[in-house]
């Protein structure tokens, strides 16, 4: 599998991003890149293309008729295995700006997403349409003025049927205005590091006269997919294929052709206008392992879907998740207890932790080290953390994991009350 440098970069793009590694306690299927991944796989490698040049001014379906022999697949591309950030595939240009047409909702899709989960949003809200909402053109689910739908049927029109009209509506909702919104986009763009993007809209319809597009690079695309998967709803969301929408007299239908295609694929979303071309980031799960693909520029929507097809399909035949623990399961290692009838307890583990490796990979110089007290003083409780362990591979730090006691244990009653209770 080809790993391209970022020192390979067009002057458009960044400085070099160090591999992020999440560590905390009970995080789920904790993993890694090893070193061993900078090794070349010619089945990445062949996937080098010209970028793309901006198409003329076309339909989606008469852009479909473009040269992609001229143009290439694809103007820019990257994948990524989200858990720890870790690149196993980027085009040379992977981090220059590039038109995001409606991927700008994705950005949209995290604010949501994140107020829901603080609590400052709540899906049954009910989002009323402005007349600015009801006036958008292009994708629309045909929002009137004063028309209200909860707020989880409107992100459904959003992230399924990619409504202009109803991420609008979202936006004032939230912010009172789609200008104040889009400087929370930006806000938010520069909080988790995008750093080749920035938003001028809600939707990421073409700019008009004097407007400005929107803009993010692959990476930073792939980077915004990797925190929405934090949050169920978005996949909720992402993975619907149809959906009824105005008590079923509107059809929603994904845009996202793969969560129907591709096995595995339940999001993330799309964006096409003539000069973006079509822009699509993809996320499949196989087993306990995910990853996103972005492609960006394809000049037919078949191509791009076909490419990020292709670039998933090599990340799962080419890379894997060593499982190291199970969470809940117990480890081989027992802790003593005092004043307790039970003389030791076998902790157990807080989360799952696995290790992102190459397939075939000899061993991968995977270690478990246990952090535990000599003993624990009775009593204890069930889930009461007891210790750590630290998982390493190739002498690097993966995780952390949670030890927990596995059931609660009593404190031992004195021998004087034990003798009292026997006359």
């Amino acid at each position: 599998m080809k790993v391209i440098s970022r020192c390979d970069e067009s002057p458009a793009g960044t400085a070099a991003r160090a591999t992020v590694t999440s560590r905390k306690f009970g995080f789920v299927a904790v993993t890694i890149m090893l070193a061993a991944l900078v090794s070349v796989h010619s089945a990445f490698a062949a996937r080098r293309h010209h970028a793309a040049a901006a198409a003329a001014d076309a339909s989606e379906e008469n852009a479909a008729s473009a040269s992609n022999a001229a143009l290439g697949a694809y103007s820019e591309a990257c994948v990524l295995e989200p858990t720890t950030g870790t690149v196993i595939f980027e085009s040379p240009n992977a981090h220059a700006p590039w038109p995001t047409a409606s991927l700008a909702k994705m950005m949209l899709m995290l604010i949501v997403a994140e107020k829901i989960h603080d609590g400052s949003l709540k899906l049954t809200d009910n989002v009323t349409t402005s007349a600015k909402a009801a006036e958008m053109g292009g994708s629309q689910v045909y929002l009137k003025e004063g028309e209200t739908f909860s707020l989880d049927d409107m992100m459904k029109a959003v992230v399924v049927h990619s409504a202009n009209d109803a991420s609008v509506a979202v936006a004032e909702y939230i912010a009172g205005s789609t200008d104040a919104f889009v400087v929370m986009m930006n806000q938010q763009a520069a909080a988790i590091g995008m750093k080749d993007s920035h938003y001028y809209s809600v939707h990421g319809l073409p700019p008009a006269k004097g407007q400005q597009a929107d803009v993010a690079s692959a990476y930073d695309q792939a980077i915004l997919a990797r925190e929405l998967l934090k949050y169920p709803d978005v996949i909720r969301w992402s993975s619907i294929d149809t959906a009824p929408f105005r008590a079923g007299t509107f059809i929603l239908r994904n845009t996202n052709h793969l969560v129907r295609t591709y096995p595995g694929c339940d999001g993330l979303k799309t964006g096409f206008y003539d000069k973006a071309g079509f822009n699509v980031v993809a996320t499949a799960k196989r087993n306990d392992l995910r990853l996103i693909a972005v492609v960006l520029g394809s000049q037919h929507k078949l191509t791009n879907f076909k490419e990020a097809s292709e670039m998933l399909s090599q990340g799962f035949l080419n890379y894997e998740i060593e499982q190291v623990a199970k969470k809940g399961a117990p480890i081989t290692q027992s802790v003593a207890l005092t004043d307790a009838d039970t003389a030791s307890i076998k902790p157990i583990w807080g989360g799952d932790a696995g290790v992102f490796v190459k397939r075939g990979g000899a061993n991968n110089g995977i270690k478990v080290d246990y952090n535990l007290p000599p003993s624990v003083a009775a009593p204890v409780k069930a889930g009461q953390q007891i210790g750590t362990a630290n998982v390493t591979a190739e002498g690097k730090s993966v995780a952390t994991i949670a030890l927990l006691a596995p059931s609660d244990v009593a404190k031992s009653s004195s021998m004087t009350k034990r003798l009292l209770s026997i006359f």
